[in-house]
């Protein structure tokens, strides 16, 4: 990879980091508990539809990374500010490769956010909701809410993003500079940076080979529920699909 091609990456990951810390000062409009509950309540149905991922040995940290770090409810704001302070440096610091891995990372989490504001204040303006959210609420304030070019976009995000870790994962200069970047990470105060990237790439190494699986399994997923919403099916969220791994450990 060129310096101009790690510059650009770089570019790219300020402009998303830009678009989150934008998010995070003028979007959720007072919304913010809300938007919690409505994020702990998708966090909940991603965790039944990928349940046998995660309860198998190979998947698992795989599982978790995407359920937790990429769509979880928690507060992204060390992280931003972390990127923050090293985007003037990244050049320097990581593989151009990991710059276009995060910036990715950032594009999937600013879409998920911006998505889930305008539903959340669907929800509220039309729903009443406040406190409580079931699957009837959820449907119908999604359908109201539309937005399903944008929401296949958030699945090719996701795609798009384990398709890039899949494929530079085994390059193991990439998990030697992550390893050679603790320590420094560490005095910078950037742990939780350094901690989010090596959970990913540790997630998909053990994978190996079964990445590809993992992947095409959640695509399709989402993508038959997205449809099911869609279309107008009594109970979209319900997945009776039924998969098989082979067990393994990492």
């Amino acid at each position: 990879m060129t310096d101009h091609d790690k510059t650009h990456n770089a570019a790219r990951l300020l402009e998303q980091l830009q678009r989150n810390q934008a998010f995070r000062s003028s979007e959720t409009g007072g919304l913010e508990r809300e938007l919690s509950l409505l994020r702990r309540w998708q966090s909940a149905r991603l965790a039944r539809t990928y349940a046998d991922l995660r309860q198998n040995a190979r998947y698992r940290l795989a599982a978790e990374f995407f359920l937790h770090e990429l769509y979880g409810d928690g507060d992204l704001g060390q992280r931003e500010q972390d990127l923050a302070r090293i985007v003037p440096m990244m050049t320097h610091i990581l593989p151009g490769n990991v710059l276009y891995t995060t910036a990715l990372a950032l594009e999937l989490n600013a879409l998920s956010r911006e998505l889930d504001a305008r539903l959340t204040r669907i929800l509220v303006a039309e729903f009443d909701f406040r406190d409580s959210l079931d699957e009837a609420t959820y449907v119908a304030a999604y359908r109201q809410c539309a937005r399903y070019q944008q929401r296949s976009d958030q699945i090719e995000l996701v795609e798009q993003l384990g398709r890039d870790l899949q494929s530079i994962v085994p390059r193991r200069f990439i998990h030697t500079a992550l390893k050679l970047a603790k320590t420094p990470a560490r005095l910078a105060g950037l742990v939780e940076l350094h901690r989010f990237l090596s959970a990913g790439f540790e997630a998909f190494r053990c994978m190996g080979a079964d990445a590809e699986t993992f992947i095409t399994t959640i695509t399709r997923r989402e993508r038959a529920i997205l449809e099911r919403i869609r279309s107008g099916h009594s109970q979209p969220l319900e997945w009776n699909g039924v998969s098989t791994y082979p067990g393994s450990t990492c």
